[in-house]
């Protein structure tokens, strides 16, 4: 009993930690910013003491990924050099404590628990989001700003509201984190991890098409078109995963020189086609202005190449030589809306060097976590479990994201890079379909054990 309460516990501040950290502007836009930083300490307390109470047996530090190390030590190293030097020994502060949280998350749960978690917080960040502009759309019925934000005189900047007041127009709307954009990819998030639920016979079918039915509104009412890009790359990304089931490991040479071409495809169209296919998407060409602020970072990349200006996350927009860097709508800019640049910005090219090898190779274990069939002990290999396939599918939206945002690099999206690098880094064992905690034991197919079982 005293067992079963530890691990309803532990699932519950997993929760919490997943809708701070993803609805993190929710939280600022509620509370304020200086009960935001009260509350994440609070959060960084507790998952420490959470993490020396459960005492995860398999802890080792040699076992998280060595790219992480890297990442994290030549950011602090970074402090050295730095343009800023108080605003780095914050972002630093920022990511120590980003990755100590996801670090306890990755040792405490299971493989399940954070599907579940992750899975319950999306459901409150798109829930709430819709009660929230339901609510500005009946009562309010205008656009809406955080309460301790101060209206400007004359015409408000867009940027400005939290909500716009246009669910009824049909969009965007922005949801209680007040972007489009970021809860558009929350919106993808969910899609994929409800359809891994639904799938996978995790939930009842009723709850679980509802929520895979409002991830898809997410996705529509948000008009993303970015977003629209990444749930392209993850259906692929899914097909191909599926493809590599059926062929075994031994006859996956045509699957991956057709994954070759249909990356090198992207990437031209991406190069020399970018214009027709966000027209299409009714964008601009320039990615809504992304264009000119690459091209104004580059500028200041080539100053300092090789160890970039200091790392700080998001950009401190009151200091040279963010301020007046580049605005839009009236406002600072505060990240490159390129997580490759950024880095390369703030740490220069080995700062890229750290960095690139702690998501290709995340990535490259999600994939394989996914497609190789399980085993247990050395009788034949087991039927495949669709919960495998959730954190590969993740880890390609986060890296298709990332070209044209910066988010992989804070928050809740920086948190679940972490959890996936650290959990594929030290556990191996691959979930079978006997092994999937279904809510309906009726459609669970009899499994014989081999081995150890």
């Amino acid at each position: 009993m005293a067992e079963s309460r530890t691990r309803l516990g532990v699932s519950a501040w997993a929760i919490i930690v997943f809708t701070f950290t993803l609805g993190a502007n929710a939280v600022r836009n509620l509370l304020g910013l200086a009960p935001y930083f009260v509350l994440a300490g609070v959060l960084l307390v507790v998952s420490v003491v959470v993490f020396v109470r459960v005492r995860p047996p398999r802890f080792r530090w040699y076992r998280l990924p060595a790219p992480l190390y890297w990442f994290l030590g030549w950011a602090t190293l970074s402090l050295i050099w730095s343009a800023y030097r108080f605003e780095s020994a914050l972002g630093v502060l920022a990511q120590l404590a980003t990755t100590a949280i996801a670090v306890s998350l990755a040792f405490v749960l299971t493989w399940h628990e954070l599907l579940r978690a992750l899975a319950a917080a999306l459901r409150y960040i798109i829930g709430l989001s819709f009660l929230f502009e339901l609510w500005v759309a009946i009562f309010v019925r205008h656009p809406l700003m955080p309460w301790w934000l101060e209206q400007p005189e004359g015409e408000t900047l867009k940027i400005l509201f939290w909500s716009r007041d246009l669910l009824f127009a049909g969009g965007p709307i922005q949801g209680i984190v007040a972007s489009s954009v970021i809860f558009g990819f929350i919106g993808l998030l969910g899609l994929i991890v409800f359809g891994i639920q639904l799938r996978a016979s995790l939930v009842r079918p009723v709850a679980g098409w509802f929520w895979v039915g409002m991830a898809l509104l997410t996705l529509v009412l948000t008009r993303s078109a970015t977003v629209w890009v990444a749930l392209a790359a993850v259906v692929l990304a899914l097909l191909f995963a599926l493809w590599a089931r059926r062929r075994g490991p031994e006859r996956r040479a045509p699957l991956y020189l057709t994954a070759g071409i249909a990356i090198a495809i992207a990437a031209a169209l991406a190069t020399f086609a970018r214009g027709f296919v966000f027209g299409l998407l009714g964008k601009s060409s320039d990615l809504t202005g992304r264009a000119d602020t690459w091209e104004k970072v580059w500028q200041l990349v080539e100053q300092r190449p090789v160890v970039g200006w200091g790392w700080v996350s998001y950009w401190p927009t009151w200091v040279a030589p963010f301020k007046g860097l580049d605005t839009k709508a009236g406002l600072p800019v505060p990240s490159a809306h390129n997580a490759w640049l950024d880095v390369w910005f703030q740490l220069g090219i080995i700062g890229v060097l750290v960095f690139a090898p702690l998501v290709v190779l995340t990535l490259w274990r999600t994939w394989f976590r996914a497609v190789d069939q399980p085993r247990r002990g050395p009788g034949p290999a087991l039927p495949y479990a669709t919960s495998a396939l959730w954190p590969w599918l993740v880890m390609v939206a986060l890296l298709v994201q990332s070209i044209t945002e910066s988010r992989i690099l804070i928050e809740g999206e920086f948190l679940l890079l972490v959890i996936i690098a650290v959990k594929t880094r030290f556990d191996f064992e691959l979930p079978a379909l006997d092994t999937e905690p279904t809510k309906l034991p009726w459609r669970k197919v009899p499994i014989p054990r081999t081995g150890r079982g």
